[in-house]
């Protein structure tokens, strides 16, 4: 449908002043409206750019103001539209950092879960961004990828608390300074996890591979539930916990200096968020660098014909292998992010369930596309921890004689399921297809 920009502009201004004056669902629904309208209709560059502002700033004051997080929704997809529509990329940067630094921290600061929903996303973001290197562009199916995490978690834990006095001597738990060291001493570690159990599963293709990939991923957490005896190394079922976190004074200080004043509720919630952050855009950086390098476009080859890449001379056990391994340690280092952030690691944070939500991420945004990944993972996220709870909440509230059966939020497995059906129905290229999928489909 094609609207005038002029009415946009009005319809978006009239969504900063209702949130303004009425914060709360309905204006936030206003908003994500007048959003839907600016994405799909034909502005120019600027005219889009001056919409996005407008309602960038409704969302903000809708979530400072009611801390509903249908707001946060709305600064997703001003994100998205943001990264995927001609826009300036000055404005790009702008409004990226805006939402990321200001608006997201500001809300946070009057609804702590913001926060809690922001570092989680972040953290399955991230996760998402290695499965997309092993799935979206090496074409490698692992349905055992939560296996990684699980490493990469127990490896800070077990030393941040005194869980390793129970098979080593020393002063355990070690300091939270040694939080920044094992975050690559996690990288390696999940990294030779990947090795071993690439080694064996790569040498199959398909189903196969599938399927030995989610024997060996449930084969690791059957060992963090099962490593309580003879010797107590994991606490089995019972987990590990306290975990130390990393003493963050000078983050105090510093954001002190900046004029923001941090109380023992917000200190960490924050200093997480913006490591996360750091982290994405870190990883992000890798990502780009590893698809245009000649690793890149050998798992490409792969992805797209083995034969082909074979005869092409590209090796295709060590290839794949790497792939294996990068993606492995992406997901160790948030292990080791979840685990200080949570205090507490148990083998029910590493089931199944947790590698087909971040298989899910990397189908629903688009195999192969970065900002695919990390769309995929903010929406499922959001899916999960917030909109399934909220409508079990409001159900519960409006019919308190509904049977418990019936309770969105046990149903999280065929929402999943839902998902990956209709997305494979009616966009199976996911939600920002990676460009030469695009590409394709224009040739076509």
């Amino acid at each position: 449908m094609k609207v005038p920009a002029p009415l946009i502009h009005l319809l978006s201004l009239a969504a900063l002043l209702l949130s303004a004056a009425f914060p709360g669902v309905a204006s936030a629904f206003f908003g994500l409206l007048v959003l839907a309208l600016a994405a799909f209709s034909p502005l120019s560059p600027r005219g889009r750019s001056l919409a996005l502002a407008l309602l960038t700033l409704a969302f903000t004051l809708g979530l400072v103001k009611s801390g509903n997080t249908l707001g946060l929704i709305g600064l997703v997809g001003v994100l998205t539209a943001t990264i995927t529509l001609p826009v300036p990329r000055a404005f790009q940067v702008l409004l990226g950092g805006a939402i990321l630094l200001l608006a997201v921290p500001m809300a946070g600061f009057t609804n702590t879960f913001i926060f809690e929903l922001g570092i989680q996303m972040g953290i399955y973001a991230a996760m998402a961004l290695g499965l997309n290197v092993v799935v979206g562009m090496a074409g490698l199916l692992d349905l055992g990828y939560a296996a990684f995490f699980a490493v990469g978690a127990y490896t800070w834990a077990i030393f941040g608390s005194e869980q390793a006095k129970n098979f080593l001597q020393g002063n355990f738990p070690l300091p939270g300074e040694y939080f920044y060291l094992f975050m690559p001493v996690a990288i390696v570690t999940t990294a030779l996890t990947g090795l071993l159990i690439g080694l064996p599963a790569l040498r199959l293709r398909g189903d196969y591979l599938a399927i030995v990939t989610l024997g060996l991923g449930e084969v690791v957490r059957i060992l963090a539930n099962n490593l309580d005896h003879p010797i107590n190394i994991t606490n089995g079922p019972q987990g590990i916990t306290p975990v130390v976190r990393p003493p963050i004074d000078w983050f105090r200080a510093l954001m002190g200096s900046l004029g923001v004043q941090l109380d023992r509720t917000t200190d960490y919630q924050l200093f997480f968020y913006l490591l996360v952050l750091l982290l994405i855009g870190l990883i992000v950086y890798i990502n780009v660098n590893l698809a245009n390098s000649r690793f890149g476009r050998a798992w490409v080859a792969i992805r797209e014909d083995e034969t082909a890449a074979r005869a092409m001379g590209i090796p295709l056990l060590p290839t794949k292998l790497l792939a294996f391994m990068t993606g492995a340690a992406f997901s160790g280092a948030m292990g080791v992010v979840f685990a200080a952030q949570r205090t507490f690691v148990s083998p029910e944070s590493f089931t199944l369930l947790a590698s087909i939500s971040i298989l899910a991420m990397v189908i629903l945004g688009g195999m192969g596309s970065i900002p695919g990944a990390i769309l995929g993972a903010a929406a499922v996220t959001i899916l999960n921890l917030d909109v399934l709870k909220t409508l079990s909440e409001y159900l519960r509230t409006a019919f308190p004689t509904l049977p418990s059966q019936v309770d969105p939020a046990k149903y999280e497995r065929l929402v999943f399921g839902v998902i990956l059906v209709l997305m494979m129905i009616f966009r199976p290229q996911g939600l920002i297809p990676e460009k030469r999928h695009l590409a394709e489909e224009e040739e076509a």
